[in-house]
């Protein structure tokens, strides 16, 4: 599974799911913290769509970590002030850049944990298209 779809289910999902892949490599090795869970802020770069231009539209607070297992870094970014959900997606990066045993099984649970952030934005969008009005079927006088 690439970083980047990893990354967003772990964020999206429930944080049981990251703090549960983080303990079993806790458990396991020697997690040595680099930086610690701390706020920062980062700018928001957009492409303005008519003339393709870029633009900072303005800056969003982030929660970043650092660890290393093993000799691999692992990174852990998160919008908002979430320290323990960075600490926990650091130490799930740097399983998988040092590629552990341990992560081979993590697939089944990463896919299933995507499948309930799936339904639940489907059960939402449900519940939005319910309020939805068709104007076209008012009676206008």
């Amino acid at each position: 599974m690439i970083r980047k779809k990893r990354t967003e289910i772990l964020i999206k999902g429930s944080e049981e799911v990251s703090t549960k892949l983080a303990q079993e490599i806790l458990q396991a090795y020697d997690v040595k913290t680099i930086e610690a869970s701390k706020n920062s802020l980062v700018m928001v770069k957009v492409r303005e769509s008519a003339q393709r231009s870029l633009f900072y539209l303005g800056e969003v607070l982030i929660t970043e970590c650092k660890v290393m297992i093993n000799g691999f870094l692992g990174i852990g970014m998160v919008k908002g002030h979430e320290p323990s959900l960075a600490y926990n997606l650091a130490i799930v990066d740097a399983a998988y850049n040092g590629d552990l045993p341990e992560t081979k099984a993590w697939t089944k649970a990463l896919l299933l944990e995507e499948l309930h952030i799936n339904e639940n934005y489907e059960a939402l969008k449900r519940q939005v298209l319910k309020t939805k009005v068709n104007f076209d079927t008012m009676d206008v006088q």
